[in-house]
């Protein structure tokens, strides 16, 4: 009896309980042909993995079967099926994408190929494979979105099957999981999936954590049953009351949700879990409004607590109409109100009602948002090079809550929670982004770091000049922006590496009593082969950037030796001129502070270039070991840019003393960055002010401003 229930026989022998079940679920949608199509790919399968087991113990084909079941219970496309029977083959099977193409046609294999891992390539680390597989599954997504709804089920029945694996293994992956695959299901709107993979990742990371709060849910739900039960009746008469059909659904927090909560609201069991939830489903958008205004004619709606995501969909394409109402029991009752095909999208998002549509075809919100946003992705990876901080941009464009505002047109843009204009501008455009100087917000004058509130509308002012700097990255959440103004910075820094290198290696030569113009080509061919370096500018920005020594450099392209050396060494050449232009490969040494008009010299530090120090820097004796590293540079006699500088000033103890050094540091036309008490007793205090000037007579000028207040009693630079 046993074997008839896990197994049926037939003409073409025993056929597996499990895919008696999915054949039966897929019955109820595919034509017979299809489901004859998905069976021969289970028999490809089957045969490919053969011998292969899970950590469980159990045939290897039962998990891209029970993958294929998720997705037969969303009602995705054969072919859909069919590549989830067979995406793990590629990777760990002989078996070669032409024979799928050949067999499955040419969809399936290129479904299966985005799936598929990257680990037969070698990668420094596991984050940087699992980084740039997940890179790859990204652009795969682009060409067909189906590829990461098999991705998310393949994760999904991972979960669920976890128990098996090493701790070690369950932390990774769970941690993986919450911080990847359920925001990425959570963006293509698919909350079931969404809500599962949180359950099982907070389970599989903290196991008591996760029984405690599940074990506290279910006595808090007992104990306000009778409550529950008699708000809905009354929501359901006063709904019929005003003749709206509907169903009313009753609705429970999550163990994670409740968890995160807790963690990031600072917020206790009983505060997470003081609320009712109640989801009301009726037929038309119409409905929608009029059910609104019943269930706010039965209890009274919270100020500002109103969300209408019928009129402004969220970026997944969720629709509802979410309210908070103050009840007869003296607690919150949250209520989402929605359509039957709005509840469809927002439990199953890109996967409601599917039917696979190209470009041209329509399709639901939430494929069309999610094809948007795939393609914006896309954009990011282009111009990112490294996978790592490719994954890192995607984590963040994952934010769960957004703000919603309006172009000048009226266009909506969604954009992470604690946007700026400057997230907004390059939302518009890149180039909008990388030109802007200002915002209007709502018609009023307002800086790029000003943070976005949802309803408000924004325009940006741009000129031709204004271009990005690295402040702005301190002031941009989203992954398009920070992508953008990463990719401006690293290719103004090559630009700049390649000149000022050019200059470095010019006077090392020069040193030797050579030059770049007279050196044979075919020599700096071969020390540019013999170091791996694809053409001399790449040389040139290694010398920038303090990754080789221009005199070792010179020294090796003229192949001088020691004694060759030694005669040539006294050769007087002059120092290098800097601006302050080169902020690419220049920085300045927070140990001393340098302005122009301060005597300087330069210190290379691997990979950051040179470093400006002032020569009465504390650390110029420790530098000086290192002759090597040590260049002579000097100020230009144009020289742009501000500079920061520290001021140590002792002042009276008195009221309203800040107030007055600040005003002084304003009055000299000097920007105060921070301010901070060193020292203080009864009678004095110590302020270390950190200010920008552009030269050392604008320093002077503010230090002479300072100095003539009746409450200041020193001023000294810092340090001396």
């Amino acid at each position: 009896m046993k074997a008839a229930a896990d197994s049926r026989t037939t003409r073409r022998g025993k056929v597996p309980a499990y895919l008696l079940a999915l054949e039966d679920k897929l019955a109820g949608y595919l034509t017979d042909e299809q489901v004859a199509r998905v069976r021969r790919a289970y028999e490809v399968g089957a045969l490919a993995h053969k011998g292969q087991t899970r950590k469980s113990g159990e045939p290897y084909i039962t998990h891209p079967v029970a993958v294929a079941g998720i997705l037969a219970e969303l009602g995705m496309d054969a072919e859909t099926i069919i590549a989830a029977i067979l995406h793990d083959t590629l990777e760990d099977t002989q078996l070669k994408a032409d024979e799928l193409t050949a067999e499955f046609g040419e969809t399936v294999s290129e479904l299966v190929d985005g799936v598929t891992k990257l680990d037969k390539l070698h990668f420094k680390s596991r984050q940087e494979a699992a980084a740039e597989s997940f890179r790859k599954m990204l652009l795969a997504m682009a060409r067909d979105l189906r590829v990461i709804l098999i991705k998310l089920a393949d994760r999904l029945h991972n979960m669920r099957t976890l128990g098996s694996m090493e701790a070690s293994s369950r932390r990774r992956i769970a941690l993986e999981t919450l911080e990847i695959y359920a925001p990425i299901a959570q963006r293509l709107g698919m909350n079931r999936f969404k809500a599962e993979l949180q359950d099982l990742g907070f389970r599989a990371m903290y196991p008591d954590r996760h029984r405690v709060i599940s074990a506290r849910i279910r006595t808090a739900l007992g104990n306000r049953r009778e409550a529950m039960a008699k708000i809905e009746a009354a929501l359901d008469a006063r709904l019929e009351a005003e003749g709206i059909p509907h169903r009313t659904v009753s609705r429970i927090k999550s163990a994670y949700s409740i968890y995160r909560k807790m963690r990031t609201e600072q917020k206790s069991f009983a505060q997470v879990m003081d609320v009712y939830g109640f989801r009301v489903v009726v037929d038309t958008v119409m409905q929608c409004y009029q059910a609104l205004g019943a269930v706010h004619s039965l209890y009274k709606p919270l100020d500002g607590r109103f969300r209408d995501f019928i009129a402004i969909p969220k970026a997944n394409g969720y629709q509802s109409l979410h309210t908070v109402l103050f009840g007869s029991f003296g607690e919150p009752i949250e209520i989402q109100i929605r359509t039957e095909d709005m509840d469809a999208v927002a439990d199953r998002g890109v996967a409601a009602h599917w039917a696979y549509k190209s470009d041209s075809a329509p399709a639901n919100s939430a494929q069309s948002r999610a094809r948007e946003w795939v393609s914006s992705l896309v954009d990011t990876q282009n111009r990112t090079p490294s996978s790592l901080e490719f994954i890192e941009s995607v984590k963040v464009d994952l934010f769960p809550d957004e703000v919603y505002l309006f172009t000048p047109r009226g266009q909506i843009l969604a954009l992470p929670r604690n946007a700026t204009a400057l997230d907004f501008a390059y939302a518009v455009h890149t180039d909008v982004g990388s030109h802007a100087v200002a915002a209007r917000i709502d018609k009023k004058l307002a800086p790029l770091r000003t943070r976005l509130s949802s309803g408000q509308s924004v325009e940006i002012i741009t000129a031709p000049s204004a271009v990005p700097s690295t402040q702005w990255l301190e002031w941009v959440v989203s992954a398009k922006a920070r992508t953008a103004i990463r990719h401006f910075l690293k290719r103004l820094q090559h630009e700049d590496a390649i000149e000022l290198g050019h200059r470095m290696l010019d006077r090392a030569m020069d040193a030797l009593g050579a030059s770049l113009e007279v050196l044979p080509p075919n020599q700096l061919t071969r020390y540019l082969e013999e170091n791996k370096l694809r053409a001399l500018e790449d040389l040139l920005a290694d010398i920038a950037l303090g990754n080789r020594t221009a005199d070792q450099v010179a020294r090796s392209l003229l192949q001088l030796h020691d004694e060759a050396l030694a005669g040539l060494r006294a050769h007087a050449v002059e120092k290098i001129l800097i601006t302050g232009a080169e902020r690419g490969v220049l920085s300045f040494g927070n140990c001393c502070h340098p302005v122009p008009g301060d005597e300087i010299m330069g210190y290379l530090s691997a990979g950051k270039g040179i470093v400006v120090h002032r020569l009465e820097c504390p650390n110029m004796a420790e530098f000086r070991k290192s002759p090597e590293r040590c260049v002579e540079i000097a100020w230009d006699t144009s020289v742009s840019g501000d500079y920061r500088v520290e001021l140590r000033i002792i002042v009276a103890n008195k009221p309203g003393v800040l107030a007055q050094v600040a005003a002084a540091v304003a009055q000299a036309n000097s920007n105060i960055e921070n301010v901070e008490y060193k020292e203080r007793d009864l009678m004095s205090a110590t302020l270390l002010f950190t200010i920008e000037v552009t030269s050392r007579k604008h320093l002077a000028d503010v230090m002479r401003g300072v100095r003539r207040l009746a409450v200041v009693n020193a001023v000294y630079r810092h340090p001396v």
